[in-house]
């Protein structure tokens, strides 16, 4: 395998699918850790094609202009949970008017009104694990099944859970490639990007929440707390079970 050389183009010979494992994604990871995160959406692109999904919560429009700008009419899977805040619906819009990206939205085996008809209303009050399980984690597993590599937009700052989070690894839950571009990201980087390229943003950033999941289970956070201590505030609770 030749892994591109991040200062002579990209050179490579890519693998079959079946030939992805853990031992040849940490080979991977290992040249492009440190890389920039236009290098890896480069290889990305050049290794997977159209055989990439990329994974977008719409808190900002970042990951759909990197790919969108390198793979025209590339997937961008959006988890349709029925629960999201309107200024996330209207961002997620915003990214298919201004980018030639194509938006999938991932949606859960229930209904909103389902879920209560069989489970009892607000079961995100009540089990909030099964809710993410119903509404994210099995939809999305569903999701990546027609794909050969995923990218998500997780960063190593975001959590304790993900402060050694490889750049590049095997996705053993779903059987294929995990790409995070941004893990070695800050919030200045964000903010860097997305003022160079004009991009669209999710308002609530700004209105104080900088960590935006479903709007049931996402408070404001206060100066000085941490940012994702608004999601399911009070229960014990800090990632949703895509990344775990």
């Amino acid at each position: 395998m030749t892994i591109p050389s991040l200062s002579g183009g990209l050179a490579l010979t890519a693998l079959n699918p079946s030939e992805w494992n853990a031992e040849t994604c940490a080979e991977v990871n290992a040249r492009l850790e440190t890389a920039s995160a236009s290098h890896i959406a480069d290889w990305a692109v050049a290794t997977f094609g159209k055989g990439l999904g990329v994974a977008s919560s719409m808190q900002d429009t970042i990951l759909p202009h990197l790919f969108g700008s390198r793979l025209q009419g590339v997937d961008v899977l959006f988890l349709e949970t029925g629960y999201h805040f309107a200024e996330t619906i209207e961002t997620r819009d915003e990214a298919a008017r201004a980018f030639p990206v194509t938006i999938v939205n991932v949606m859960p085996r229930l209904s909103v009104e389902e879920q209560d008809a069989e489970y009892g209303a607000e079961l995100f009050k009540r089990d909030p694990n099964l809710c993410c399980f119903m509404r994210k984690v099995d939809p999305l597993a569903r999701a990546l099944e027609g794909y050969d590599a995923w990218v998500t937009g997780a960063r190593r700052i975001d959590a304790v859970t993900r402060s050694e989070m490889p750049v590049v690894s095997w996705d053993a839950k779903h059987n294929l490639v995990k790409i995070n571009p941004l893990a070695l990201w800050d919030d200045a980087d964000v903010e860097r990007y997305q003022e160079t390229h004009g991009l669209p943003r999710n308002p609530l950033v700004a209105q104080g929440y900088p960590s935006i999941g479903c709007a049931p289970c996402t408070r404001k956070v206060a100066p000085g707390e941490d940012a994702r201590a608004g999601r399911w505030s009070g229960q014990g609770k800090t990632e949703c079970g895509i990344h775990t």
